[in-house]
C-alpha cells in the first residue's frame, strides 16, 4: 500500500473506511462481476501488463479495477468526469494496491493532469470512458503510444470519436466497442441511465415530477429509459429527435413529439441525451417557463449551452447542492443541475449496481478479449463478439436463477436448412 500511496494524488487517504463499506456493498451485489473475478484469479490473463483505466470513479468502477487487478494487471485509474469522482472510493483502492489519480471536482488544468499522469504509466491496455484516455495518446503524448495493444470503450460519445479517428487513418491500436454489445445498450443505456438520471434529479431537487411536463431530448436508448421512467413518476412527456425513425418510435411509444422550439415552451424538466451540443440553447431560452429545470444525461457538459444562459442572466447564484439559479432580466429563473454535467453520476450515485455488473463484466471480459487478439484485429474499432454478449446475459440469467431452453438436434437442422420445410 505504501507505494500506491506515495504514487497516487488523492484527497485523503484517511477517508478510505467510507469508501470501503461503499465498494464491499456493491461486491455483494454484482455476482457476474464475481463470477469472473474468479476466473481471472485462476487465469491470470493480465499478468505482468499494465492497465489504465478512465471512469467515473466510484465505488462499481472500483470494484471492476480490482477484478482487473485480480487478473494480474497493475491498475492506475482516473476520473472520466470532475464531479463523479468519489473521494473516500479513491482512498480505498489506494489501500487495495491500485494508483489512483484523482480528486473530486479539480480545476479543469488539474483534471487533465490527472488523466495524463495515469497514461504515463505507459500501460499495455485501457478502459476509456468518452475517449480521452485515447484523444490525449492521439495528440498531444504521443510518445506513450508505444507500449498500449488496444482497449475498451465505454460510451457512445467514445466510439464516435474512435470512428473518426478510425476513419481519418489515424487509431494505432484496437478499441473494444462495449456501448454497442447488446447487454449494455439494452440494459445499461435504457434501464441503468432511465433510473438513475431520476434519482439524481429527485434527490438534488426534491421536487414532484407527476403531473409536470419532461422533456427527453434525444430518443436512442439512453433516452428510452428516462422517457419510460418519467413516464411511471406520472409525467406527461414529450420527446424531441433529429431521427425520423426514432422520433415514429416515441410517437407509437405513447409520447408526444415536437421540435425543441415547441417543447422548449412547455417543459418543466428538461434532460438531454444526445451526445450533441448546443441541443438548448439562446433561441429555447426565450421562450422557457419560469422556474424551468435544465438537466443533462450526455457524457460532455456542452449539450445544454451555459454560455448563452450566463449571457442573458442578470445574476446567477447556487440555491442548493448542484442547482444554479439563472434570473433573467424578465425576472424568470432556470435552474442547471450539476453544471450541466452527467446529473446521474455528478449529483448521483450513478446507475445501480446489478446494471453495471452486467456492463463491467462486458468491460472486463472485452479487455481480455483485445489482449488475447490485438493482432489479429489491427488497428480498427470493433464490437464486442456475440459469444462475450451471449456469456455475460447466461451468467446474469444463472445468478438470478433462472433457466432457458436450448434448441434440440432437429430443432438445429430445420433452422439451418434451407430447403423446403
Amino acid at each position: 500500500m505504501a507505494n500506491t500511496i506515495d504514487r497516487s494524488i488523492i484527497r485523503d487517504i484517511a477517508l478510505a473506511p467510507e469508501g470501503h463499506l461503499k465498494i464491499d456493498w456493491v461486491n455483494a451485489h454484482m455476482p457476474v462481476l464475481n463470477r469472473i473475478r474468479e476466473q481471472f484469479e485462476k487465469e491470470q490473463p493480465f499478468k505482468g501488463l499494465k492497465v489504465a483505466i478512465s471512469l467515473h470513479l466510484e465505488a462499481k468502477t472500483a470494484y471492476l479495477a480490482k477484478v482487473v487487478q485480480a487478473g494480474g494487471a497493475q491498475v492506475t485509474i482516473c476520473g472520466s468526469n470532475p464531479l463523479s469522482t468519489q473521494d473516500d472510493v479513491c482512498a480505498a483502492l489506494v489501500e487495495d494496491g491500485i494508483t489512483v489519480f484523482a480528486k473530486y471536482n479539480p480545476e479543469p488544468k488539474e483534471y487533465k493532469e490527472l488523466l495524463i499522469k495515469t497514461l504515463e504509466t505507459e500501460p499495455d491496455l485501457i478502459i476509456d470512458d468518452g475517449g480521452d484516455l485515447v484523444t490525449i495518446l492521439h495528440s498531444e503524448r504521443k510518445d506513450l503510444l508505444k507500449n498500449v495493444r488496444g482497449g475498451a470503450e465505454e460510451t457512445t460519445t467514445g466510439i464516435l470519436r474512435l470512428k473518426s479517428l478510425e476513419k481519418d487513418g489515424q487509431l494505432q491500436f484496437p478499441m473494444v466497442a462495449v456501448n454497442d454489445a447488446f447487454c449494455k445498450y439494452l440494459f445499461d443505456n435504457r434501464y441503468g441511465t432511465g433510473q438513475s438520471v431520476w434519482d439524481g434529479i429527485n434527490r438534488t431537487t426534491n421536487l414532484v415530477v407527476a403531473g409536470k411536463t419532461v422533456v427527453v431530448v434525444g430518443y436512442g436508448w439512453c433516452g428510452k429509459g428516462v422517457a419510460m421512467r418519467a413516464k411511471g413518476l406520472g409525467a406527461n412527456v414529450i420527446v424531441t429527435e433529429i431521427d425520423a425513425i426514432k422520433a415514429v418510435e416515441a410517437y407509437m411509444d405513447g409520447f408526444a413529439v415536437m421540435p425543441m422550439s415547441e417543447a422548449a415552451k412547455v417543459g418543466d424538466f428538461f434532460v438531454t441525451v444526445t451526445g450533441n451540443r448546443d441541443v438548448i440553447r439562446g433561441e429555447h431560452y426565450k421562450v422557457m417557463k419560469d422556474g424551468a429545470i435544465l438537466s443533462n444525461a450526455g457524457h460532455f457538459d456542452v449539450e445544454v449551452n451555459k454560455p448563452e444562459l450566463e449571457a442573458m442572466a442578470v445574476s446567477v447564484r447556487t440555491v442548493r447542492r448542484n442547482i444554479e439559479e439563472y434570473t433573467l432580466q424578465d425576472g424568470r429563473k432556470f435552474y442547471i443541475l450539476a453544471e450541466g454535467r452527467l446529473v446521474n453520476l455528478a449529483a448521483g450515485d450513478g446507475h445501480p449496481a446489478e446494471i453495471m455488473d452486467m456492463t463491467f463484466a462486458l468491460q472486463a471480459m472485452s479487455l481480455k478479449y483485445v489482449n488475447e487478439n490485438y493482432k489479429q484485429i489491427g488497428r480498427k474499432v470493433v464490437n464486442v463478439p456475440y459469444e462475450l454478449d451471449e456469456q455475460v446475459a447466461r451468467f446474469k440469467l444463472a445468478s438470478l436463477g433462472i433457466g432457458i431452453d436450448t434448441l434440440t438436434e432437429e430443432q438445429k437442422a430445420y433452422l439451418d436448412s434451407w430447403a423446403e420445410h
